[in-house]
């Protein structure tokens, strides 16, 4: 039986999640962008007026608004996208178990097992799939249907926003042979180099192209590629639920400003550690290393980790050990640009023993009450969101509002407390 893989592809999401709240701004060019009075000031993601002055992601906001102007910049919230991007996936396993996540806003699903339970085709299920997003949550989806997931995900790129695109056996060397190769998956900017200098600047070159030769010339990856070209490729989707498990959890921050003194720095690693600590215990894991990265206004980087006296997913645990590193290697005074921690060496919840220490006899009580303590923090966060309940010593940020184009007038929507998620 012929597979049938949709691909769905949420439309501007970062934008179409913040304009959920500002309804008013849908047809002004708006974009989402870190902090621009941090170092973070880039555009993260932009609606479809924003498109149509050429805004890009990744290009910084003063580039951006040289193309546009009356830009409006509405500043990032990524526990909303990650509380849709559940939503959306819910959603899309009303229709099948088999869901696949490829990003935060992408996904592949296999319906070759389901189809006949909805009485249609991989296009009307994607249809219904589109509306049933569009209906409940106001977000949009273009979907790809196709016989494998690289060509699946192709068709969801064809066309947007809020479209449907079939890629079959009979029509893919029509639609995808005459785009560009660096359309294809996985295809960047040096295979595409190297690719040029043998002619290949098309899909179809790729997929007429020898197969063998392209081995020899890109290596394993060229008999890949030459795969994707040809709709040789098959590989399974797998749900989540499958996947392997990370080999390590880490989290990362650059400050607006630099941090100075062991108060500073320990309330950012703290917010950091929060975070790590919440993903281990998402995964049911375990960490036995704990390492820090320091980063200077300079650039430069020290790293330093240390062995746990027992695996743990507590925040407080990490913070302490990260604390001490950080006490070990860095002077007071001097300022800290960024800072990394990263879990190292996981182990399964139900396997992490830990060893009887008789001159800390109450360690495990106090840990298993801090584990149930901030688990019931994860229940709060899940339900009411990422911002609910924090620990007091985490870094505060205030709510942050759109930033209006032109002069830093204070132009707000009105009745809406931007950033607020309830």
């Amino acid at each position: 039986m012929e597979r049938v893989i949709l691909h769905c592809d949420l439309n501007s999401f970062y934008a179409s999640v913040e304009l959920l709240d500002y309804p008013e701004l849908r047809d002004k060019p708006v974009a989402v962008c870190g902090d621009p009075e941090s170092r973070h000031g880039i555009i993260l993601a932009k609606n479809e007026p924003a498109k149509a002055y050429k805004v890009q992601t990744a290009e910084t906001i003063w580039q951006a608004r040289r193309k546009c102007p009356d830009l409006i910049l509405l500043p990032a919230h990524h526990g909303k996208y990650r509380a849709y991007s559940k939503q959306v996936n819910a959603v899309y396993e009303r229709y099948t178990d088999l869901v696949e996540p490829f990003s935060i806003d992408e996904s592949w699903l296999d319906v070759t097992g389901t189809l006949h339970l909805f009485h249609t085709d991989g296009k009307g299920l994607a249809d219904r799939i589109r509306r049933a997003v569009r209906e409940e949550l106001g977000l949009t989806v273009s979907v790809g249907v196709s016989f494998n997931k690289v060509f699946a995900k192709m068709g969801s790129d064809y066309k947007k926003p809020d479209a449907t695109t079939v890629v079959s056996r009979d029509n893919y060397q029509e639609l995808l042979w005459p785009l560009p190769v660096t359309d294809l998956l996985f295809v960047g900017r040096a295979a595409a180099r190297v690719l040029a200098g043998y002619g290949v600047r098309t899909i179809g070159d790729l997929a007429r192209f020898d197969r063998a030769a392209l081995g020899e010339i890109l290596g394993k990856g060229g008999y890949t590629l030459h795969d994707y070209a040809t709709g040789a490729e098959h590989s399974p989707v797998i749900p989540a639920r499958d996947m392997p498990g990370p080999k390590s959890v880490g989290n990362g921050l650059t400050f607006p400003r630099n941090l100075v003194g062991w108060a500073e720095l320990r309330t950012a690693l703290s917010e950091l550690a929060d975070e790590v600590a919440a993903r281990l215990r998402k995964h049911a894991l375990k960490c036995t290393t704990v390492q820090v990265t320091i980063r200077d206004p300079n650039f430069k980087d020290i790293c330093r980790q240390t062995r746990l006296a027992a695996p743990t997913y507590v925040s407080r645990d990490l913070v302490e050990a990260a604390m001490a590193l950080v006490r070990a290697a860095w002077n007071e005074k001097a300022p800290v640009r960024a800072l990394t921690i990263t879990a190292q060496n996981l182990v399964e919840e139900g396997d992490a023993g830990e060893q009887l220490n008789l001159f800390a006899a109450n360690a495990a009580p106090r840990r298993d009450k801090l584990e149930k303590l901030e688990k019931a923090m994860d229940g709060i966060r899940d339900k009411f969101g990422r911002e609910a309940i924090s620990s007091a010593s985490n870094l505060r940020r205030g709510d942050r509002r759109p930033i209006p184009p032109g002069p830093p007038e204070d132009v707000r929507p009105s009745g809406h407390t931007p950033g607020r998620s309830t």
